[in-house]
C-alpha cells in the first residue's frame, strides 16, 4: 500500500481495531453519535473497491500531518482487505502548492494559511472550487544555535528589528546591550511559505515583507541544519521540526506584550502563545471529492486528525470544530454542501 513518503507509525498504532463499515453515516447520524470528542472513523465506501491515486502538495509544516494520516490510511486499508490507493505527498510550500491547486493539478492542498485573495481569483478563473477544513493547530517556534546562552526571550519587536524590511539590525549586541558583538545569522521558510506570510504578516505587520538578508528555503530540514551549525544563527518554522531536532536547536521565548512565552501545546492550544500561533487546513478540490478513494482518505483524515496532530507535535482543534468539519465533509459528499470557493469568490 504506497503512501507516498513513508515514516515511524504513531499513536495510532495500526487502527485493526477501528469498526469499518460499508454504508456511510447518515448527516444526521453524525450529529447524534457523540459531541464530546471527533466523531469515529467509518466508510461510506466499499473499501476492497477502492483504486486509483491521490495527489497533495503544499505548505511543509501540514506534510508531515498528511503523511502522518496517508501511513494509517494505508495500514487501516490492508487490515481492513481494503483496495490499492496510491497517495503522493509533495511540498512546494503553501504558496507554490495553491499554484498547482488552483489549475487543478492536485486534489488536495495542505495549507499553514487561508487561501489568499490572488489565490481565489485564479481557482475561480480555472473553474476549482473546493472545500477548507482545518485540522489542527501550530506554533511558529523562534530557534537559536544550541550553544547561545543569551537569547532566552525576544519580544516582537526585537524580531522586528532583525525581520523588517527596512534598518535591519544585523548584530545581535543591536537587539539588546548585554548580548555579544556578533553578527546575526537568519534562517527562515522561503516566500512560497505559509509559514513565511503568518510570520511577516503579525511580525512585520504585512505578510511578504521582510528583509532580504537571510537564507531562505521551502524544506524545513535544510532550516534546521543551519541553525544547528551556525552559533550567531536564529531561525523560524513549524514547532513539529523544533520538536523533532530539540537536541540540536534551543528554543526562544517569545513575548507579545503579557510577558515570555514558551510555545507548548498548552499554550498554542489556549491562544497565549501570541501572536505565533495559528491554524492549519486542509483545502480539498470539490471535483476531487465525487471520487470514492478521495472521499474515504478525507473522511479518515478528519476522523483522526485530532490523535495524529499530537503524534506529529501539533495541538488538536476543539472537539466542536472536528465534528463540524466531519458534518461539513458528509454534506458535500452527499451533494448538499456548498464549496467554501462559493462564498470566498462571490
Amino acid at each position: 500500500m504506497p503512501t507516498g513518503k513513508t515514516r515511524k507509525i504513531g499513536k495510532l498504532g495500526g487502527l485493526a481495531a477501528v469498526a469499518v463499515f460499508a454504508l456511510a453515516l447518515s448527516v444526521s447520524g453524525l450529529a447524534s453519535a457523540q459531541d464530546a470528542t471527533p466523531l469515529p472513523y467509518e466508510a461510506g465506501n466499499d473499501l476492497a473497491a477502492l483504486g486509483g491515486g491521490i495527489v497533495a502538495d503544499g505548505s511543509s509544516t501540514v506534510g508531515p500531518m498528511t503523511e502522518a494520516v496517508a501511513e494509517e490510511f494505508g495500514l487501516m486499508m490492508g487490515d481492513a482487505g481494503g483496495g490499492d490507493v496510491q497517495i503522493e505527498i509533495s511540498i512546494s510550500g503553501t504558496g507554490g502548492g495553491f499554484e498547482r491547486f488552483c489549475i487543478g493539478e492536485t486534489d488536495l492542498q495542505n495549507a499553514s494559511r487561508p487561501i489568499a485573495e490572488d489565490e481565489i481569483a485564479n481557482c475561480s478563473e480555472a473553474g476549482v472550487d473546493y472545500y477548507q477544513f482545518e485540522i489542527a493547530y501550530d506554533g511558529i517556534a523562534v530557534v537559536v544555535n544550541a550553544a547561545n546562552d543569551y537569547a532566552e526571550c525576544l519580544t516582537v519587536e526585537q524580531l522586528n528589528m532583525m525581520w523588517g524590511p527596512e534598518d535591519t539590525v544585523t548584530n545581535w549586541n543591536g537587539i539588546d546591550s548585554s548580548f555579544p558583538d556578533a553578527g546575526i545569522a537568519l534562517y527562515g521558510p522561503g516566500t512560497d511559505s505559509g509559514t513565511f506570510d503568518y510570520f511577516t504578516g503579525v511580525i512585520n505587520g504585512e505578510e511578504g515583507v521582510s528583509t532580504t538578508d537571510f537564507f531562505p528555503s521551502e524544506d524545513d530540514n535544510q532550516l534546521v541544519q543551519g541553525v544547528a551549525g551556525d552559533e550567531n544563527a536564529l531561525g523560524y518554522f513549524g514547532l513539529a521540526y523544533y520538536e523533532n531536532n530539540a537536541d540540536q536547536l534551543k528554543l526562544v521565548s517569545v513575548d507579545g506584550g503579557s510577558g515570555c512565552v514558551a510555545p507548548t501545546p498548552e499554550t498554542v492550544g489556549d491562544g497565549s502563545y501570541a501572536p505565533l500561533s495559528r491554524p492549519l487546513y486542509l483545502y480539498v478540490n470539490a471535483e476531487s471529492l465525487t471520487r470514492p478513494e478521495v472521499q474515504e482518505f478525507v473522511r479518515f483524515y478528519l476522523a483522526n486528525a485530532a490523535l495524529l496532530a499530537a503524534d506529529v507535535g501539533y495541538v488538536a482543534s476543539p472537539a466542536q470544530a472536528s465534528i463540524d468539519a466531519q458534518l461539513k465533509l458528509e454534506a458535500a459528499i452527499a451533494g448538499d454542501g456548498t464549496p467554501d470557493s462559493s462564498a470566498e469568490s462571490s
